[in-house]
């Protein structure tokens, strides 16, 4: 029983699209300042998906060259309606440092 809860599930390799495993820019004044002085980025990813998958992703999409990426799975925060309590979704994050010189021009 135990290492069935252990176990994570996870999607082949080969039906790994690259739009699939990043889903999103996140913006914010925090993600704008590290675009503006540190050349990373901040993307919402597949839950499933691995750092390799991300860099592959991140590097096939805007053929750019990825130094570095931190993962980050971010909880989902419990929300009340009076008596009733439900909770947002949890959802992974990537923070992804490119080469020097490189750039995405859609968060820009």
């Amino acid at each position: 029983m135990k290492r069935s809860m252990l176990a994570r599930k996870r999607v082949p390799q080969a039906t790994m699209d690259p739009f699939r495993v990043v889903r999103r820019p996140r913006v914010s004044e925090k993600n704008t300042d590290l675009i503006q002085n540190h050349n990373t980025y901040v993307f919402e990813v597949d839950k499933a998906a691995t750092k390799t998958d991300i860099r592959e992703a991140v590097a096939r999409i805007w053929n750019v060259t990825v130094e570095s990426i931190r993962v980050v799975n971010v909880r989902g925060k419990e929300k009340r309606m009076g008596r009733i309590v439900g909770s947002s979704p949890s959802w992974k994050k990537a923070i992804v440092k490119l080469a020097a010189g490189q750039g995405i021009d859609v968060l820009r």
